[in-house]
């Protein structure tokens, strides 16, 4: 799918802060809100300026997208909720972006956000999908942990990665966080410190587990954007790619990359800023090998060279290791992050000359590892 047309455009993000420690008044409604008025004050509009909503969430109900439209004030002519965790964001995007040029919509905002307490994640995890409940929960597997632990067996067997070599990419991302005022954790993490951690299940320790959170962000969309806005060059999708047959170090970008950079007219050396879903070091480096970005036969020297000095800034706000899980949120993190980079808003962390971007999505997790893959290449234009 490319967006090299007369395009529509992003204009604004709106991220709240990750609250490790919630309030008791602290909901999920209260939460999008929040990222929806956040992101609409970056972009200069009102709600009235809404007529379209999509909402991702875990823990919205029993109310749903339209009743949050409600809650709202908005009268919309176009609608969507979407239910693909980590994958939400891009996939709401692409639909967004449809919408938008196909008239169906000339403003929309796009919300994912959860607030969870420990009762509440333990359920999530517990009765996330029905193999969770009828085939992992039952042998003592409850939520991802010990699944990705054995894909991270696998990728440091495949491919000489050492736990330094995570730990690496888990303190150059706590750097990022560093300047990230909405951030989880943003104290300095020394390669020591995260050595040391406690051990959760061989060979993950506490820091390569993201932190839950609750928390939401929001980007705001235009048919005919004015001034400074992100186009999509291209995006692309891949979902249940292996039915679960494969060794999960592969995920679904890698079956759509090449026609993703042929889309956008670039490649992966033009990026000059990057997200990629991290609810795991070695996801992390699995999606940035997907997308053409990362030599397999030499991912140790990759991140020293590239990622531990900043050469290429991937998770420039912390990513989720560093900034927090929140849910659905932790999905369109990224992609906020490369659109704020885009629209040279970031602060302290800015990338200087940032103009184009990648950001993906990843998520739901079957028996073995997620069944959802997309990515979306991003480009500054009107200034």
């Amino acid at each position: 799918m490319s967006g090299k047309p007369a395009s529509p455009g992003i204009v604004g993000v709106g991220e709240t802060p990750a609250l490790r420690h919630p309030g008791p008044d602290c909901s999920t409604a209260g939460l999008i809100a929040q990222a929806v008025r956040l992101a609409l004050d970056d972009a200069g509009l009102r709600p009235a300026d809404v007529d379209g909503l999509g909402v991702a969430s875990f823990t919205l109900r029993p109310d749903r997208a339209i009743d949050l439209a409600w809650r709202l004030g908005l009268t919309l002519g176009w609608c969507m909720q979407d239910e693909m965790g980590g994958a939400s964001g891009i996939n709401m995007l692409r639909h967004a972006w449809l919408a938008l040029q196909a008239g169906q919509a000339r403003t929309i905002v796009l919300a994912a956000g959860d607030h969870f307490t420990g009762a509440d994640f333990a359920a999530l995890v517990r009765g996330y999908n029905r193999s969770a409940q009828d085939y992992l929960s039952p042998l003592g597997s409850a939520g991802p942990n010990p699944l990705f632990a054995m894909l991270t067996q696998r990728q440091m067997a495949q491919t000489g990665l050492r736990r330094e070599d995570y730990g690496a990419l888990c303190v150059a991302q706590r750097a990022w966080a560093a300047d990230n005022p909405n951030a989880a954790y943003r104290q300095p993490l020394t390669l020591a410190q995260y050595l040391d951690a406690p051990m959760v299940a061989a060979p993950l320790g506490r820091l390569d587990c993201v932190p839950v959170v609750s928390g939401a962000c929001a980007l705001v969309l235009q048919a005919q954007p004015h001034g400074v806005h992100v186009t999509l060059r291209a995006s692309g999708a891949r979902y249940n790619g292996d039915q679960q047959e494969g060794d999960g170090l592969v995920t679904g970008i890698a079956e759509f990359a090449p026609a993703l950079w042929a889309d956008a007219g670039l490649g992966p050396d033009d990026m000059d800023v990057v997200g990629v879903y991290d609810d795991y070091p070695a996801m992390a480096v699995a999606q940035l090998c997907d997308l053409g970005l990362a030599p397999a036969d030499d991912l140790p020297g990759f991140i020293a060279r590239r990622i531990a000095t900043r050469a290429l800034p991937v998770n420039t706000a912390g990513g989720q290791l560093s900034a927090g899980q929140a849910g659905t949120a932790g999905g369109m993190h990224g992609l906020v992050e490369v659109a704020r980079q885009l629209l040279g808003r970031a602060g302290a962390r800015q990338v200087a000359g940032a103009r184009h971007g990648v950001a993906t999505g990843y998520g739901m997790v079957q028996l073995r590892y997620g069944m959802c893959a997309n990515a979306a290449v991003l480009a500054r234009e009107g200034a």
